[in-house]
């Protein structure tokens, strides 16, 4: 019975495999194996935030004059039972609430530390946010409106004529694109896993009138990093080395993924720093592009980032949550920004509070949705509709640093 159940499960194996490789070689999607081996074989379901080994990287330099903070004494400040609950729910790997110049609270779970780097998944985008408003303040770029064939040749056909950097900061430009963490044939886990990020972005169909619909697709960002490149001269990592992390006063290194070794920066996610460093990124979305003094992210660009363009999502209701590649969280007129990334990579910036707070881990909670019998209550709506978009955790976050910042005395 033992010998016939182990050669069934053989055969059942074996029969897999040769289904998995035919459908990859049939369908050209080589990028599975690269996936198959960097997730399964090694025991893991999908990407993590500790991929920084899977593929070659970039080193982003740290600053030689890093940037200093006050460390708050107050040793009593801790997490309420059940918000700690809640961070080992997530699993939260760092916590960070600055206030103002003050690190008020810090806390690793886990085997994180201090000085681990992290992927930001997704919060990599605001970077290429910052970054395309840093290259045409330099006049490396003429405007937003600037076509994106006027740097990416493969753009000046096909339909994608019209597409313009506008477009692409708002997610707008129309492309069939599967955007998905979790779907190994979406383009998002073919960026991830595969070799070859400009071949995948110059094959994109444009499938709706470009700057009409706000429809979140990584390909956008993706394609900014392309025309960063070609406008600068520099590649991406070089890039925000010399306009942020070294003016920022970073420090440590931060890293960049590539497509293949010596390929091209993966733009749309995967730049690698610590908890401390990303808190950086806050102060700027805090402090309107300036930080110590000193304008980083030019002002009237920032500005534009921070608000919400006119339009409809895909689901065809007012986009009230995405900017020029930042999250906004309109919170009936008291705005908070914030950067993004699969799993819970969160840079939060809450000017009325002049606080910033920096959460990581491999865990998100789910997107709020109105209650079915609050749908056509419009007091209700009026209320909550800015909540749509976001996820449950960010209000638990806030909240939270809420009840820590209140224990300062």
């Amino acid at each position: 019975m033992i010998k016939k159940t182990l050669k069934y499960t053989a055969y059942s194996l074996l029969t897999l495999v040769v289904i998995v490789n035919l459908f990859i070689l049939l369908s050209g999607r080589y990028y599975l194996y690269s996936g198959i081996a960097k997730t399964y074989l090694r025991g893991k379901l999908g990407p993590t935030i500790y991929d920084l080994e899977l593929f070659p990287v970039n080193t982003i330099k740290k600053s030689k004059e890093p940037f200093h903070f006050i460390l708050e004494k107050n040793a009593s400040i801790k997490l309420a039972k059940a918000d700690l609950d809640y961070h080992q729910e997530m699993d939260t790997k760092a916590f960070l609430i600055f206030q103002g110049d003050t690190l008020v609270y810090e806390k690793y779970f886990d085997e994180h530390t201090q000085n681990q780097v992290s992927n930001s998944f997704s919060a990599a985008k605001s970077v290429i946010g910052m970054l395309i408003g840093i290259a045409i303040e330099e006049g490396k770029i003429t405007s937003v409106d600037d076509l994106a064939g006027k740097y990416i040749p493969e753009f000046n056909k096909n339909g994608r004529e019209k597409i313009t950097i506008r477009h692409l900061l708002t997610m707008s430009a129309g492309f069939d694109w599967v955007e998905s963490g979790k779907n190994p044939l979406s383009e998002a886990a073919e960026g991830y896993y595969g070799t070859d990020l400009y071949g995948l972005v110059t094959r994109l169909r444009v499938i709706d009138e470009p700057g009409v619909k706000f429809n979140y697709q990584s390909g956008n960002t993706q394609i900014l990093g392309f025309i960063l490149e070609k406008a600068t001269g520099k590649s991406i990592n070089q890039y925000t080395e010399e306009k942020l992390w070294v003016p920022l006063g970073a420090r440590n290194d931060a890293f960049w993924s590539l497509d293949k070794e010596g390929g091209d920066e993966k733009a749309f996610c995967c730049m690698y720093a610590t908890a401390r460093d990303y808190a950086l990124l806050g102060q700027l979305l805090l402090n309107n592009g300036f930080y110590n003094g000193k304008e980083i992210v030019p002002s009237w660009y920032m500005n534009k980032m921070l608000e919400t363009p006119s339009m409809k999502t895909k689901e065809n209701v007012p986009n009230m949550r995405y900017g020029w590649h930042t999250w906004i969280y309109k919170n009936n007129g008291d705005p908070i920004y914030y950067c993004r990334g699969l799993m819970g990579q969160y840079m939060i910036a809450i000017p009325s509070k002049n606080r910033v707070i920096v959460r990581l881990g491999s865990k998100r909670d789910a997107h709020y949705k109105i209650p079915e019998n609050r749908i056509n209550d419009k007091v209700f709506r009026q209320k909550h509709d800015d909540k749509i978009g976001h996820t449950i955790d960010l209000y638990r976050y806030l909240n939270m640093s809420d009840k820590m910042v209140s224990q300062i005395r």
